[in-house]
Parts: structure tokens; sequence; C-alpha cells
């Protein structure tokens, strides 16, 4: 049997300052920690498809290969604002079921400083095609639609984040960062402001049993389409 390697990689970043994963991870991880980029290298450039669509099958392998992730390494992620689960959605999406998300507060160990050099991996995707929800599918009903951001927002009070306040008719609220609530039975659709957080709904519900699948788009490609309905309370 072969052995299993571990490996500790860090997602933490900002949504106000691009810079702010890598030079907290330069100040200080766990040690042989490797530092992915949220916004270079588990999401595609902002546009239509939103924030943070999802990336390209090569800029993931691309990134992933860098990172020293291959089959036979068992990655352990750790983040913040929905970093680490969004890696591990990602990992999932592509086949690599061998990761776990920790929360790096609850670290007591050691830190290490500076660079991590890792060897070139070979990262072989395996797509999967029934973890993702797409707009018309939502639209056309038939899902509970989960939203993951603050309640404030689910609402549709304005606020800073989002162009047009509101959510998907329908959509339930489990805040990212509360305890998950009950949620209906049915086909679960998770969704944010971007794609990011709702990766940490997805992975509670995982841990609970339960499966749900991502809208990349969240609700940064909804408000794009004037065509699509808002709701408000």
């Amino acid at each position: 049997m072969s052995q299993v390697r571990y490996l500790f990689v860090d997602c933490r970043w900002a949504m106000d300052d691009p810079e702010f994963g890598r030079r907290a991870y330069l100040e200080g991880h766990i040690p042989g920690a490797v530092f992915v980029d949220l916004e270079q290298e588990l999401a595609a450039p902002p546009g239509a498809g939103g924030r943070h669509p999802l990336p390209s099958t090569q800029q993931f392998v691309s990134a992933m290969s860098r990172a020293g992730i291959e089959e036979g390494v068992f990655v352990v992620a750790y983040g913040s604002l929905g970093g680490a689960e969004r890696l591990w959605w990602l990992l999932r999406h592509y086949g690599h079921d061998d990761c776990a998300v920790i929360d790096f507060d609850a670290w007591r160990g050691p830190l290490a400083s500076g660079e991590k050099s890792v060897a070139l991996a070979t990262f072989v995707p395996r797509e999967r095609a029934d973890d993702v929800a797409l707009r018309d599918e939502i639209a056309r009903g038939g899902v509970v639609p989960v939203d993951a951001r603050v309640a404030s927002r689910w609402r549709g009070e304005a606020n800073a984040i989002d162009k047009v306040p509101g959510r998907i008719p329908g959509a339930v609220n489990a805040p990212w960062n509360e305890e998950l609530p009950k949620l209906p039975d049915g086909d679960l659709v998770a969704y944010c402001g971007s794609g990011v957080t709702a990766c940490v709904v997805i992975h509670r519900l995982a841990l609970a049993g339960r499966n749900a699948r991502l809208y990349p788009g969240s609700w940064s490609e909804w408000e794009q389409r004037p065509e699509l309905p808002v709701e408000r309370s």
C-alpha cells in the first residue's frame, strides 16, 4: 500500500486586500504549508459570471500541480472567508476526495515564516457534473436555494457589496458565519455573493450527511440579469 502524504494548504484571503493572503502566509503559517491564491488560482477573472467564477480546468490543474497536489496527497486546507472550503469543494469537483478543512485559529502548534518550496506534481482532473447548478436551472425552479450571505443581505438591505440588494426568490438563509440551521428537504443549491462562502455551508452540510450543489456565479451573477426575479423582505 502506498504511503499517504499530508499537505497543509493556506487559503487565507480578504475581499478588500488582494495581498492579504500571501502577506499573512509569509508572516506565519503552519509548518510545511503551501499558499494558494484564491483570487488568482481558485477563481477565473470577474465578469458576467460573477466576481469569482470557477477557474478553468487548465487553470486549476496548473495551480494544484504547482502546489504539489496529486494522487496520494491528502490535502488539509485552512483559510479565511471560505477560502479553505472553496479549495475543498474544487478538489472534490475535480475528483480529488482526499481533502479536509481545519480551523487555523484553533492551531496551537508552531508557525513557520517565509515561502515553502515544493516539487511540481501532476494533478489529474476527473471533473464531476453533479455538484453544480447553473443560473437557468435555478430560475426554472424545482430546487431549494440556500443563501449563505449574512441575514441583512439575504433580506435585501442596502450594503456595500451587492449592487442590487435582494435574494433569489424562495431562498432560505443559512449564514456562513453562523451555526448551520435546519434546512428543508429537497435539492439544495447553495449560493452567496460570489460562490466562496457558499462552500462553507456545503462543507457543513456534507459533515452532517447532506448534499448540496453550488451555484458558482451566485448573487454577483444573478444581479447582473435584470430579467431575473429578485425577492426582498
